[in-house]
């Protein structure tokens, strides 16, 4: 009978192959015969352990980070969540537009797909500071610190990047 973890890992195997628009068969084919569908349909499954290197080399098959095919491992409901990152947009309107811009524009986009239009403060997720980073060819820990110092991030946001 396979463990719980076993059967979250096999769950994640599968999320990853079905994305990927691929049966248990087209794995087989397209890795040429490397990955056997009846070896991966029993690591979906979890009926059978799938060792570090096997997974490894699965995540590269797929082309994803091992990280992906791992279930959560934070036991639900224990772990702290993460720190809001709420945006001032008042603030934002004082910081001079040709470093404000694509800050504005980027949070214009979220209030116009939530429909949020308060014009005070705007909540974001983690992967928009990573964004925004990108945008502003900074690291996310430069970045915060950035907006902080703007005073259009929460100071609590330094410990969304731990």
């Amino acid at each position: 009978m396979p463990s719980d973890y076993a059967r979250a890992l096999g769950g994640r195997l599968r999320a990853i192959r079905t994305q990927q628009n691929l049966s248990l068969h087209g794995v087989e084919e397209k890795s040429q015969g490397r990955w056997k569908a009846v070896v991966v349909g029993s690591y979906e499954r979890g009926d059978r352990a799938v060792t570090v290197q096997r997974l490894a080399e699965l995540a590269d098959f797929y082309g994803v980070p091992v990280s992906e095919l791992l279930p959560d491992s934070s036991p639900s409901g224990a772990a702290e969540p993460p720190p809001r990152l709420i945006l001032d947009l008042e603030a934002l309107q004082v910081v001079p537009a040709e470093r404000a811009g694509p800050l504005a524009r980027y949070a214009a986009t979220i209030q116009a797909q939530r429909g949020d239009y308060n014009g005070r403060v705007l909540s974001i997720r983690q992967d928009d500071l990573r964004t925004l980073a990108v945008i502003y060819d900074e690291s996310p820990s430069q970045l915060t610190e950035q907006l902080i110092s703007w005073g259009v991030l929460n100071p609590e946001a330094r410990r969304a990047l731990d």
